[in-house]
């Protein structure tokens, strides 16, 4: 079965192509010919998820699935949830995103904090939700170069290494997008 996944971030496309192995073809936005900016004007993660994958299927005409992923913070009160990609501003930078973050949590004991990940399946004229939570902290300082965004700085709930120092393999098994692909994998292979 041929899906996009509405996404041109290589690290995401391939986080789900490893997870869901060669039971599926996951075809990017640009191999469907989509260089568009998808909207993402929601207030909350599973919003951005439906206006993309609606925008791909309305445009392109295909099954998608499309996510949003937040960073909640308890010391924050939450952020910055939906704006995590975009949290320190324009042009977004992980970098930048992860210096802020560190920044508003150096006065705080409070570190505690999840990832979370929605995603939004259309499947022919069929709409399904899916929902994967990390629980864990943020490290206050950056450990590990692999992975992307906040992987260097959180610390998933019973481990001793950052999501950045995890092999992708152990990552799929315990994070917010392996869990809500987890979900997408037995609702797609039981149709």
């Amino acid at each position: 079965m041929k899906i996009c996944f509405a996404t041109n971030n290589p690290n995401k496309i391939e986080e789900v192509k490893a997870a869901l192995g060669d039971s599926f073809e996951i075809v990017s936005l640009k191999a469907i010919g989509c260089s568009d900016e998808l909207p993402e004007t929601g207030d909350t993660l599973e919003h951005n998820a439906f206006q993309k994958a609606k925008y791909v299927r309305e445009h392109f005409r295909v099954d998608c699935f499309a996510d949003d992923t937040g960073l909640e913070v308890d010391a924050l009160e939450g952020e910055p949830g939906v704006y995590s990609g975009r949290y320190a501003g324009e042009p977004r930078s992980d970098d930048r995103n992860i210096d802020l973050l560190l920044k508003n949590l150096e006065n705080s004991s409070i570190r505690t904090a999840r990832f979370k990940t929605v995603i939004v399946l259309l499947l022919g004229d069929e709409e399904y939700k899916f929902e994967g939570v990390a629980e864990g902290e943020i490290l206050k300082e950056r450990k590990g170069d692999g992975g992307f965004g906040y992987d260097p700085v959180f610390l998933p709930k019973g481990y001793s290494k950052s999501f950045a120092e995890l092999s992708m393999a152990e990552k799929n098994q315990i994070s917010h997008r392996g869990k809500a692909i987890s979900e997408l994998i037995t609702f797609l292979s039981h149709r």
